[in-house]
Protein backbone atom coordinates (compact mmCIF):
# COMPACT_ATOMS: atom_id res chain seq x y z
CA UNK A 1 0.00 0.00 0.00
CA UNK A 2 1.50 3.28 -1.19
CA UNK A 3 0.42 6.38 1.41
CA UNK A 4 0.36 9.60 -0.68
CA UNK A 5 1.98 12.36 1.10
CA UNK A 6 1.14 16.46 0.50
CA UNK A 7 4.65 16.37 -1.19
CA UNK A 8 3.70 14.01 -4.03
CA UNK A 9 0.55 15.98 -4.23
CA UNK A 10 2.03 18.90 -4.55
CA UNK A 11 4.60 17.69 -7.41
CA UNK A 12 1.48 16.11 -9.54
CA UNK A 13 0.01 19.57 -9.08
CA UNK A 14 2.74 21.13 -10.63
CA UNK A 15 3.45 18.46 -13.23
CA UNK A 16 -0.11 18.83 -14.44
CA UNK A 17 0.16 22.39 -14.72
CA UNK A 18 3.50 22.82 -16.36
CA UNK A 19 1.68 19.94 -18.66
CA UNK A 20 -1.02 22.50 -19.23
CA UNK A 21 1.54 25.37 -19.50
CA UNK A 22 3.42 23.60 -22.17
CA UNK A 23 -0.23 22.38 -24.11
CA UNK A 24 -1.19 26.16 -24.53
CA UNK A 25 1.80 27.72 -25.55
CA UNK A 26 2.32 24.86 -28.39
CA UNK A 27 -1.51 26.11 -29.20
CA UNK A 28 -0.19 29.30 -29.82
CA UNK A 29 2.95 28.30 -31.64
CA UNK A 30 5.36 29.70 -28.92
CA UNK A 31 7.63 26.14 -28.65
CA UNK A 32 8.77 26.47 -31.94
CA UNK A 33 11.75 28.62 -30.80
CA UNK A 34 14.29 27.33 -27.83
CA UNK A 35 13.78 30.45 -25.83
CA UNK A 36 10.21 30.07 -25.86
CA UNK A 37 9.83 26.92 -23.92
CA UNK A 38 7.08 26.83 -20.78
CA UNK A 39 8.63 27.75 -17.60
CA UNK A 40 7.68 26.72 -14.45
CA UNK A 41 7.28 28.20 -11.15
CA UNK A 42 10.45 26.85 -9.91
CA UNK A 43 12.77 27.20 -12.34
CA UNK A 44 15.88 29.46 -12.08
CA UNK A 45 16.05 32.41 -13.75
CA UNK A 46 19.29 33.81 -15.55
CA UNK A 47 21.94 35.54 -12.89
CA UNK A 48 22.59 38.47 -15.25
CA UNK A 49 19.44 39.92 -15.67
CA UNK A 50 15.42 39.64 -14.51
CA UNK A 51 13.40 40.86 -17.77
CA UNK A 52 9.77 41.99 -16.50
CA UNK A 53 6.68 41.46 -18.94
CA UNK A 54 4.18 44.28 -19.90
CA UNK A 55 1.25 44.62 -21.98
CA UNK A 56 0.00 48.34 -22.34
CA UNK A 57 -1.67 50.07 -24.77
CA UNK A 58 0.85 52.65 -26.07
CA UNK A 59 -1.20 52.81 -28.99
CA UNK A 60 -4.90 53.51 -29.14
CA UNK A 61 -7.81 54.92 -27.48
CA UNK A 62 -5.56 55.06 -24.10
CA UNK A 63 -1.95 55.90 -25.67
CA UNK A 64 -1.20 58.85 -23.52
CA UNK A 65 -2.24 57.20 -20.14
CA UNK A 66 -0.07 54.04 -21.58
CA UNK A 67 2.95 56.28 -22.57
CA UNK A 68 3.05 57.81 -19.63
CA UNK A 69 2.68 54.40 -17.14
CA UNK A 70 5.44 53.23 -18.90
CA UNK A 71 7.79 55.89 -18.72
CA UNK A 72 7.26 55.63 -15.27
CA UNK A 73 7.94 52.29 -14.79
CA UNK A 74 11.38 52.34 -16.89
CA UNK A 75 12.44 54.95 -14.16
CA UNK A 76 11.45 52.84 -11.48
CA UNK A 77 13.38 50.31 -12.79
CA UNK A 78 16.43 52.38 -13.98
CA UNK A 79 16.36 53.33 -10.55
CA UNK A 80 16.59 49.95 -8.93
CA UNK A 81 19.31 48.90 -11.31
CA UNK A 82 21.43 51.92 -10.44
CA UNK A 83 21.21 50.85 -6.49
CA UNK A 84 21.73 47.18 -8.08
CA UNK A 85 19.52 43.76 -6.87
CA UNK A 86 21.89 40.96 -6.12
CA UNK A 87 23.84 41.66 -9.04
CA UNK A 88 20.67 41.33 -11.88
CA UNK A 89 19.91 43.67 -14.06
CA UNK A 90 16.06 44.41 -14.59
CA UNK A 91 14.55 44.75 -18.47
CA UNK A 92 11.14 45.57 -19.10
CA UNK A 93 9.79 44.01 -21.75
CA UNK A 94 6.79 45.69 -22.57
CA UNK A 95 4.70 44.70 -25.43
CA UNK A 96 2.04 47.03 -27.06
CA UNK A 97 -1.38 45.75 -27.50
CA UNK A 98 -3.26 48.97 -28.30
CA UNK A 99 -5.56 48.77 -25.60
CA UNK A 100 -7.25 45.49 -27.40
CA UNK A 101 -8.05 42.62 -24.87
CA UNK A 102 -7.71 40.01 -27.54
CA UNK A 103 -3.85 41.33 -27.80
CA UNK A 104 -3.75 41.88 -24.41
CA UNK A 105 -4.25 38.00 -23.74
CA UNK A 106 -2.26 37.11 -26.71
CA UNK A 107 1.28 38.75 -25.54
CA UNK A 108 0.51 37.81 -22.20
CA UNK A 109 0.63 34.30 -23.15
CA UNK A 110 3.98 34.76 -25.00
CA UNK A 111 5.21 36.77 -22.01
CA UNK A 112 4.34 33.31 -19.81
CA UNK A 113 5.80 31.19 -22.40
CA UNK A 114 8.92 33.24 -22.06
CA UNK A 115 11.86 31.32 -19.54
CA UNK A 116 13.43 34.85 -18.70
CA UNK A 117 10.13 36.75 -17.56
CA UNK A 118 9.88 36.11 -14.18
CA UNK A 119 6.69 38.25 -13.66
CA UNK A 120 4.44 40.67 -15.06
CA UNK A 121 3.46 44.52 -14.19
CA UNK A 122 1.05 46.75 -14.96
CA UNK A 123 -0.92 45.48 -17.77
CA UNK A 124 -3.25 48.07 -18.45
CA UNK A 125 -7.58 48.06 -18.74
CA UNK A 126 -10.32 46.21 -16.96
CA UNK A 127 -11.53 44.08 -20.11
CA UNK A 128 -7.76 43.31 -20.78
CA UNK A 129 -6.93 41.95 -17.09
CA UNK A 130 -10.34 40.33 -16.90
CA UNK A 131 -8.88 37.79 -20.13
CA UNK A 132 -5.22 37.82 -18.64
CA UNK A 133 -5.45 37.17 -14.85
CA UNK A 134 -6.95 33.20 -15.36
CA UNK A 135 -3.94 32.90 -17.29
CA UNK A 136 -1.34 34.25 -14.34
CA UNK A 137 -3.17 31.95 -11.99
CA UNK A 138 -2.81 28.65 -14.07
CA UNK A 139 0.64 29.87 -14.79
CA UNK A 140 1.68 30.82 -11.13
CA UNK A 141 3.41 33.97 -12.26
CA UNK A 142 3.99 36.92 -9.96
CA UNK A 143 1.91 40.15 -11.08
CA UNK A 144 2.09 43.17 -9.65
CA UNK A 145 -0.43 45.96 -9.93
CA UNK A 146 -2.67 45.52 -12.45
CA UNK A 147 -3.51 48.40 -13.77
CA UNK A 148 -7.03 48.49 -13.08
CA UNK A 149 -8.88 49.37 -10.21
CA UNK A 150 -11.94 47.28 -10.92
CA UNK A 151 -13.35 45.15 -7.61
CA UNK A 152 -14.49 42.33 -10.27
CA UNK A 153 -10.56 41.73 -10.85
CA UNK A 154 -9.55 41.32 -6.55
CA UNK A 155 -10.62 37.60 -5.85
CA UNK A 156 -9.06 35.22 -3.59
CA UNK A 157 -8.18 32.51 -5.51
CA UNK A 158 -5.77 34.96 -7.48
CA UNK A 159 -3.09 34.41 -5.13
CA UNK A 160 -0.47 35.31 -7.76
CA UNK A 161 -2.04 38.68 -8.39
CA UNK A 162 -0.90 41.70 -6.15
CA UNK A 163 -2.46 45.02 -6.71
CA UNK A 164 -1.06 48.02 -5.51
CA UNK A 165 -3.67 51.02 -5.52
CA UNK A 166 -6.85 51.42 -4.16
CA UNK A 167 -9.62 50.24 -6.44
CA UNK A 168 -12.35 52.00 -8.14
CA UNK A 169 -15.06 50.99 -5.43
CA UNK A 170 -12.61 53.18 -2.97
CA UNK A 171 -12.80 55.86 -5.47
CA UNK A 172 -16.49 55.77 -6.07
CA UNK A 173 -17.29 55.84 -2.74
CA UNK A 174 -14.85 58.93 -1.96
CA UNK A 175 -16.92 60.72 -4.33
CA UNK A 176 -19.88 60.02 -3.29
CA UNK A 177 -19.64 60.45 0.54
CA UNK A 178 -17.96 63.90 -0.31
CA UNK A 179 -20.33 65.18 -2.44
CA UNK A 180 -22.85 64.03 -0.45
CA UNK A 181 -21.49 65.64 2.56
CA UNK A 182 -21.48 69.35 0.75
CA UNK A 183 -25.37 68.69 0.01
CA UNK A 184 -24.70 67.38 -3.78
CA UNK A 185 -26.91 64.54 -3.85
CA UNK A 186 -28.58 64.78 -7.41
CA UNK A 187 -26.01 63.42 -9.49
CA UNK A 188 -25.57 61.97 -13.63
CA UNK A 189 -23.13 59.84 -14.35
CA UNK A 190 -21.60 59.68 -17.83
CA UNK A 191 -19.88 56.43 -18.88
CA UNK A 192 -18.80 54.59 -21.27
CA UNK A 193 -20.02 51.28 -22.90
CA UNK A 194 -16.90 49.42 -21.33
CA UNK A 195 -16.03 46.74 -18.59
CA UNK A 196 -14.49 49.54 -16.44
CA UNK A 197 -17.02 52.18 -17.39
CA UNK A 198 -20.38 49.75 -16.26
CA UNK A 199 -18.79 49.02 -13.24
CA UNK A 200 -17.96 52.48 -12.45
CA UNK A 201 -21.96 53.35 -12.76
CA UNK A 202 -22.27 50.39 -10.19
CA UNK A 203 -20.30 51.60 -7.61
CA UNK A 204 -21.66 55.01 -7.90
CA UNK A 205 -25.11 53.44 -7.81
CA UNK A 206 -24.39 51.28 -4.67
CA UNK A 207 -22.47 54.38 -2.60
CA UNK A 208 -25.56 56.45 -3.12
CA UNK A 209 -28.04 53.79 -2.02
CA UNK A 210 -25.23 53.43 1.07
CA UNK A 211 -25.86 56.94 1.46
CA UNK A 212 -29.57 56.79 1.44
CA UNK A 213 -29.31 58.94 -1.76
CA UNK A 214 -31.33 58.74 -5.08
CA UNK A 215 -29.51 56.98 -7.14
CA UNK A 216 -27.85 58.89 -10.11
CA UNK A 217 -29.00 59.57 -13.57
CA UNK A 218 -27.16 57.37 -15.92
CA UNK A 219 -25.86 58.37 -19.17
CA UNK A 220 -23.65 56.10 -22.01
CA UNK A 221 -21.26 56.43 -24.23
CA UNK A 222 -20.59 54.08 -26.67
CA UNK A 223 -17.30 51.95 -26.56
CA UNK A 224 -15.59 54.69 -29.03
CA UNK A 225 -16.97 57.61 -27.46
CA UNK A 226 -18.65 58.83 -30.87
CA UNK A 227 -21.87 60.88 -29.25
CA UNK A 228 -20.61 63.64 -27.03
CA UNK A 229 -22.13 66.30 -28.14
CA UNK A 230 -25.56 64.11 -27.63
CA UNK A 231 -25.14 62.62 -24.25
CA UNK A 232 -23.58 65.89 -22.63
CA UNK A 233 -26.71 67.59 -23.92
CA UNK A 234 -28.96 64.98 -22.08
CA UNK A 235 -26.37 65.06 -18.83
CA UNK A 236 -26.85 68.57 -19.00
CA UNK A 237 -30.50 68.93 -19.36
CA UNK A 238 -31.13 66.57 -16.63
CA UNK A 239 -30.33 69.35 -14.31
CA UNK A 240 -27.70 67.31 -11.92
CA UNK A 241 -25.90 68.98 -8.64
CA UNK A 242 -22.82 67.52 -10.41
CA UNK A 243 -21.32 65.52 -13.26
CA UNK A 244 -19.53 62.13 -12.52
CA UNK A 245 -17.25 60.69 -15.66
CA UNK A 246 -16.94 56.85 -16.00
CA UNK A 247 -14.14 57.64 -18.60
CA UNK A 248 -10.61 57.23 -19.15
CA UNK A 249 -7.90 58.93 -21.48
CA UNK A 250 -8.35 61.10 -24.55
CA UNK A 251 -12.35 60.59 -24.57
CA UNK A 252 -12.45 62.00 -20.90
CA UNK A 253 -10.91 65.38 -21.91
CA UNK A 254 -13.39 65.73 -25.23
CA UNK A 255 -16.25 65.35 -22.55
CA UNK A 256 -14.92 68.32 -20.56
CA UNK A 257 -14.38 70.31 -23.42
CA UNK A 258 -17.87 69.77 -24.44
CA UNK A 259 -18.96 70.51 -21.03
CA UNK A 260 -17.18 73.39 -20.78
CA UNK A 261 -19.13 74.94 -23.89
CA UNK A 262 -22.45 73.84 -23.20
CA UNK A 263 -22.38 74.04 -19.27
CA UNK A 264 -19.32 75.68 -17.86
CA UNK A 265 -20.96 75.81 -14.57
CA UNK A 266 -21.98 72.34 -14.21
CA UNK A 267 -19.15 70.45 -11.27
CA UNK A 268 -17.55 67.91 -13.04
CA UNK A 269 -15.82 64.74 -10.94
CA UNK A 270 -13.80 61.85 -12.31
CA UNK A 271 -11.30 58.97 -10.93
CA UNK A 272 -7.48 58.75 -11.05
CA UNK A 273 -7.31 57.28 -14.40
CA UNK A 274 -9.43 60.03 -15.90
CA UNK A 275 -6.87 62.05 -17.22
CA UNK A 276 -3.40 62.04 -18.81
CA UNK A 277 -0.86 64.70 -17.84
CA UNK A 278 -0.83 64.72 -21.89
CA UNK A 279 -4.72 65.14 -21.54
CA UNK A 280 -4.65 68.27 -18.31
CA UNK A 281 -1.82 70.14 -20.33
CA UNK A 282 -4.17 69.78 -23.87
CA UNK A 283 -7.37 71.19 -21.31
CA UNK A 284 -4.78 74.02 -20.00
CA UNK A 285 -7.36 76.11 -17.96
CA UNK A 286 -10.64 74.26 -19.22
CA UNK A 287 -9.30 71.43 -16.48
CA UNK A 288 -9.92 74.26 -13.75
CA UNK A 289 -12.37 73.19 -10.68
CA UNK A 290 -12.52 69.31 -12.17
CA UNK A 291 -12.47 67.13 -8.79
CA UNK A 292 -10.30 63.94 -9.01
CA UNK A 293 -9.93 60.98 -6.85
CA UNK A 294 -6.04 60.02 -6.02
CA UNK A 295 -4.84 56.78 -5.56
CA UNK A 296 -1.24 58.47 -4.60
CA UNK A 297 0.07 61.53 -3.07
CA UNK A 298 -0.04 64.18 -5.31
CA UNK A 299 2.90 63.52 -8.29
CA UNK A 300 3.86 66.88 -7.84
CA UNK A 301 4.35 67.19 -3.88
CA UNK A 302 7.71 67.05 -2.93
CA UNK A 303 6.60 67.12 1.10
CA UNK A 304 7.05 63.45 -0.01
CA UNK A 305 10.34 61.47 -0.23
CA UNK A 306 8.49 58.82 -2.60
CA UNK A 307 8.03 62.01 -4.74
CA UNK A 308 11.18 63.27 -4.35
CA UNK A 309 12.56 59.67 -5.51
CA UNK A 310 10.32 59.53 -8.44
CA UNK A 311 11.17 62.78 -9.63
CA UNK A 312 14.66 62.13 -9.88
CA UNK A 313 13.86 59.03 -11.22
CA UNK A 314 12.50 60.65 -14.12
CA UNK A 315 15.01 63.72 -14.89
CA UNK A 316 17.52 60.71 -14.99
CA UNK A 317 15.97 59.20 -18.28
CA UNK A 318 15.48 62.56 -19.34
CA UNK A 319 11.50 63.04 -18.39
CA UNK A 320 11.02 66.72 -17.55
CA UNK A 321 6.86 66.16 -17.10
CA UNK A 322 5.58 64.61 -14.00
CA UNK A 323 2.06 62.94 -13.89
CA UNK A 324 -0.04 60.95 -12.03
CA UNK A 325 0.39 57.89 -13.91
CA UNK A 326 3.74 58.17 -14.23
CA UNK A 327 4.00 58.29 -11.00
CA UNK A 328 1.72 55.20 -10.44
CA UNK A 329 4.36 53.57 -12.85
CA UNK A 330 6.79 54.04 -10.84
CA UNK A 331 5.64 53.10 -7.16
CA UNK A 332 4.94 49.99 -9.14
CA UNK A 333 8.36 49.39 -10.48
CA UNK A 334 9.67 50.04 -6.50
CA UNK A 335 7.14 47.51 -5.27
CA UNK A 336 8.35 44.16 -7.63
CA UNK A 337 11.84 45.37 -7.33
CA UNK A 338 11.65 45.34 -3.53
CA UNK A 339 9.97 41.98 -4.06
CA UNK A 340 12.87 40.87 -6.36
CA UNK A 341 15.45 41.74 -3.34
CA UNK A 342 13.63 39.89 -0.96
CA UNK A 343 13.40 36.92 -3.11
CA UNK A 344 17.05 36.62 -2.97
CA UNK A 345 20.01 35.58 -5.00
CA UNK A 346 18.41 31.74 -6.29
CA UNK A 347 15.50 34.16 -8.08
CA UNK A 348 12.17 31.29 -9.41
CA UNK A 349 9.02 32.88 -10.06
CA UNK A 350 7.94 30.84 -6.70
CA UNK A 351 10.57 32.70 -4.75
CA UNK A 352 9.06 35.87 -5.81
CA UNK A 353 5.99 35.43 -5.00
CA UNK A 354 6.34 34.22 -2.10
CA UNK A 355 8.61 37.47 -1.03
CA UNK A 356 5.82 39.59 -2.04
CA UNK A 357 3.52 38.22 -0.35
CA UNK A 358 5.82 38.74 2.87
CA UNK A 359 5.51 42.66 2.28
CA UNK A 360 4.87 44.49 5.55
CA UNK A 361 4.36 47.78 6.16
CA UNK A 362 7.00 48.92 4.01
CA UNK A 363 7.10 52.58 3.57
CA UNK A 364 7.69 53.85 0.09
CA UNK A 365 8.91 57.50 1.63
CA UNK A 366 5.05 58.39 2.89
CA UNK A 367 3.00 55.52 0.95
CA UNK A 368 3.15 51.89 2.46
CA UNK A 369 2.87 49.15 1.03
CA UNK A 370 1.67 46.20 3.09
CA UNK A 371 0.11 42.58 2.01
CA UNK A 372 -0.41 41.00 5.13
CA UNK A 373 -4.24 40.96 4.66
CA UNK A 374 -3.70 37.50 2.58
CA UNK A 375 -5.17 37.34 -1.09
CA UNK A 376 -6.74 39.21 -2.89
CA UNK A 377 -3.55 40.99 -2.13
CA UNK A 378 -4.17 44.99 -2.09
CA UNK A 379 -0.56 46.95 -1.35
CA UNK A 380 -2.34 50.45 -0.56
CA UNK A 381 -5.44 52.07 0.75
CA UNK A 382 -4.36 55.55 -0.01
CA UNK A 383 -7.23 57.37 -1.12
CA UNK A 384 -7.41 61.49 -1.37
CA UNK A 385 -9.67 63.89 -3.05
CA UNK A 386 -8.16 67.01 -5.56
CA UNK A 387 -9.63 69.92 -7.41
CA UNK A 388 -7.44 70.90 -10.41
CA UNK A 389 -6.20 74.44 -10.75
CA UNK A 390 -5.89 76.64 -13.93
CA UNK A 391 -2.51 75.23 -14.71
CA UNK A 392 -3.53 71.66 -14.07
CA UNK A 393 -2.05 70.89 -11.52
CA UNK A 394 -4.02 70.05 -7.98
CA UNK A 395 -4.86 73.17 -5.88
CA UNK A 396 -3.63 73.13 -2.44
Amino acid sequence: LHIVGASDVYKRQMQRRQFTQSLVAASAGLLLAPSSRAVGVQDPMDAKSVTIGCSLGTTGALASLGKELKQGLEAGFAQANAKGIHGREIKLLAMDDGYDAARSEDNVRKLIADANVVSLISCMGTANNQRILPLVDEAQIPYVAPQSGATSLRKAEYRSVFHVRASYTDEAQRLAQKLVSMGITELAVVYQDTAFGREFLADVTKAMAAAKQPAPKAFKLDAQGAQVADVVGKAVAAKPNAVLLGTAGDITATLVNEFKKVSPSTPLAATSVALSGDNLRQLGGKASGIALSMVLPDAARTSFAVVRDYQKAMRALGYQEFSARSFEGYVNARVLAEGLERAGRDLTRAKLRNALAGIRSNDLGGLSIDYASGAPYVGSRFLDLGVMGANGKFVG
